[in-house]
């Protein structure tokens, strides 16, 4: 009898023990990330401390990344400075790390344009959805305005970033 209840016990341990939805992140114990710079023409992102680059990403962008994103849908990355806001461990992208887009200015720019500015602009790893992944796998820029890297990427990124970390986008 104390078998079945062992071998009960083990099964549900290990069927939950594949259920977690949480990626490992470990923690970073170097120096801080004073700023982000993306150069979005070379397709790099950069976390500094001060001058001294600590780490270097090749990104995907928006699908239309040439030009500051102005109004929603329009595919592309934003340009200028904003700051890291917000986080989201349950994002449909792995992890992502929300970009204060849009500010002041690029509401009214879009407002002048009779527009919305869109928004909900992160820094996020691949598609959670194996079909989506699959298709997006096969071109650079396929987001719709974030900055994309992998997984693994991610992790380490969301490590490092604190919240209130300046974002310089570059063309």
């Amino acid at each position: 009898m104390h078998r079945r209840y062992f071998g009960v016990g083990l099964l549900a341990a290990l069927g939950t023990a594949g259920c977690s939805s949480k990626p490992h992140v470990s923690r970073y114990h170097g120096p801080p990330v004073t700023s982000i710079v993306v150069n979005k023409g070379a397709r790099k992102m950069y976390l500094l401390n001060e001058s001294t680059v600590l780490r270097e990403y090749d990104v995907g962008l928006g699908f239309a990344p040439i030009g500051h994103k102005s109004i929603e849908g329009d595919g592309r990355t934003p340009e200028g400075t904003y700051l890291i806001n917000r986080r989201n461990p349950r994002s449909q992208f792995h992890l992502s790390l929300g970009i204060s887009y849009p500010n002041t200015a690029d509401r009214a720019k879009a407002q002048s344009m009779g527009a919305k500015p869109g928004g909900d602009i992160f820094i996020h790893g691949q598609p959670n959805d194996h079909s989506v992944r699959v298709r997006t796998s096969r071109v650079r820029d396929w987001t719709a305005g974030c900055i994309a890297v992998t997984n693994e990427e991610i992790e380490e990124i969301w490590t490092m970033v604190q919240d209130g970390t300046i974002i310089t986008l570059r063309p």
